[in-house]
């Protein structure tokens, strides 16, 4: 990519990785500061507002569409611009981080799109930022063979069987303390999209695709339109057509769901679909609603599955609303991780994932997410019966659905309620999570399901409205301090004798178990356990 140099790049202040001059050039480093200066004062005060809406929501304790932009959602005239050739056909996505293995491993899956994760599934050390990046450049420029310490060699396939990859970045509010610019770090987003689009972006036009992202994390179409701001500015700097940036947003927050038509609408140059997340909806849910009494309780989260009544609305009316707009509806993940020893598990598990991705099929979604290679053919299968020869269902527009503000906040139409054992599978979970992410793994196998950081924050954020709450449990427990710090303690025991001695001092689990307690229970609710986690990465 070649453009004037408006001004001085950005600095890096880490230690120096192998490799690192391929990503971190001069030019690239330009180009993030040039984003940094134009847009980080907006994303500021796009964190002001959200913010003061949370302020609102516990005031008033509801959501309702947003009045001011009615227009917008009544005008049946406006669509998204049409799917690129490599984005038509999406049935079956698979997400991941950006490690070696990882990378030739997703290309090679026989998924349609590789969600490649520098979010949620990647704890952000600067290796993982870094070389994530590299082995993209590597995987494009097909020179990431390699064999691992055990002999087994990983290559990649033709290109006409790859998958198409599409980055997700950080949400716009976490920073990246290792790249300044005027001493203050840059927004984790920038860098990560910047670094990307940079080296990128002509060489995938070069192989029939583009620089193609999903957005993580939105709150807003006013957070949208800054997204479409910044691919404008990138395009521009690059010389490329405007609409060459491509961007599903994963509609994982309470507060987006009630602004899906504007958050399309605002990047409808750009857009080319929206994502149903489960667990960040869910934690998105207890966030705003935290105060809002017995009634936004939830239970264990395994017992909110996608048919509870709310959780219906929100996904029927985003295949409705991307329907209505021509834009993809992608589902939920099947997080699921196949068993090498224990075939009976295996089969529930796979009868479970497949009855999923039937209903998401039926429902008029145009594909899905699966977390393990295994699970790509079970989704194909589920979408494949419904599809047949056709990229997607678009044209299903799904006018039954009708869902009110009150649906989709309509917590209290659940009949399960929390359990003893939910607590202790959220103490458990949440350990075990933040354990890995803090020694740098942000995807981990946990009680076969590949869990990422919304898995811990629905788990902390669980602990916090119980304990807040003084819910009491299925056991006729309340939930208190006391109880949660013994329950985390029995855990935490358990880990270590499971482990042993010399496993156990090596890992960070006592830092884990605390930083866990800190979240699940300090009176002011951490907005994001990782922004102190961030703190304690090496």
């Amino acid at each position: 990519m070649s453009a004037p140099a408006p001004s001085s790049p950005a600095t890096v202040t880490a230690r120096p990785l192998e490799r690192q001059e391929e990503v971190l050039t001069e030019p690239a480093l330009t180009f993030v500061a040039e984003l940094h200066r134009r847009f980080t004062p907006r994303r500021d005060e796009l964190l002001a507002l959200r913010a003061a809406r949370r302020a609102e929501i516990a005031r008033t304790g509801t959501l309702d569409f947003l009045p001011g932009t009615r227009a917008v959602r009544e005008d049946p005239s406006w669509r998204v611009a049409p799917a690129p050739p490599a984005l038509e056909d999406r049935r079956v996505e698979i997400t991941g981080p950006t490690d070696r293995k990882m990378t030739v491993n997703a290309l090679n899956s026989g998924a349609r799109v590789w969600l490649a994760d520098f979010e949620d599934a990647s704890a952000p050390t600067w290796e993982n930022v870094v070389l994530g990046q590299l082995n993209l450049i590597d995987a494009f420029e097909r020179r990431i063979d390699f064999t691992d310490a055990r002999g087994k060699a990983y290559a990649l396939r033709p290109a006409d069987e790859l998958a198409t990859v599409v980055v997700r970045p950080r949400g716009w509010h976490l920073d990246e303390r290792h790249v300044t610019v005027g001493g203050r770090p840059v927004p984790g987003a920038l860098v990560d999209f910047g670094l990307y689009f940079f080296h990128n972006a002509h060489r995938l036009i070069g192989l029939g695709k583009g620089p193609y992202f999903y957005l993580p994390k939105t709150e807003s179409h006013l957070e949208a339109r800054l997204w479409n701001d910044v691919f404008v500015f990138a395009q521009e700097y690059a010389g490329l057509p405007r609409g060459t940036v491509r961007a599903t947003v994963l509609i994982e927050t309470i507060t987006a769901a009630y602004e899906m038509e504007e958050i399309l609408y605002e990047l409808r140059d750009h857009a080319s679909g929206l994502n149903a997340g489960r667990w960040d909806y869910l934690f998105s849910l207890i966030k705003n609603f935290r105060d809002g009494g017995a009634r936004f309780v939830l239970p264990d989260r395994n017992a909110v599955t996608m048919t509870a009544p709310f959780m219906r609305a929100y996904t029927d009316l985003l295949v409705r609303t991307c329907h209505r707009r021509g834009a993809h509806a992608i589902g939920g993940m099947a997080a699921f991780i196949p068993s090498r020893k224990d075939p009976a598990v295996n089969e529930a598990a796979f009868g479970k994932v497949r009855a999923d991705k039937d209903r998401e099929a039926r429902d008029g979604f145009d594909g899905s997410w699966v977390a393990h290679p295994d699970l790509v053919p079970v989704a194909r299968a589920s979408f494949d019966a419904v599809l047949g020869d056709r990229p997607h269902q678009k044209d299903r527009l799904r006018e039954d659905v009708r869902v009110t503000a009150d649906q989709l906040i309509a917590v209290d139409s659940l009949e399960a309620r929390p359990t003893f054992a939910g607590l202790r599978n959220a103490a458990a979970v949440g350990t075990r999570y933040i354990e890995a992410w803090l020694r740098g793994v942000g995807a981990v196998a946990i009680f076969n399901l590949m869990e990422d950081a919304a898995t811990a924050e629905i788990s902390r954020s669980q602990i916090w409205q119980w304990t807040a709450g003084g819910v009491v449990l299925d056991n006729g427990e309340k939930v208190t301090a006391e109880l949660v710090r013994a329950v985390a303690a029995e855990e935490l025991a358990a880990i270590r004798e499971g482990e042993g001695e010399e496993a156990f001092a090596a890992g960070r689990w006592q830092q884990a178990h605390d930083l866990l307690l800190k979240v699940a229970l300090d009176e002011d609710y951490a907005e994001f356990l990782t922004l102190p986690a961030y703190e304690l990465l090496d």
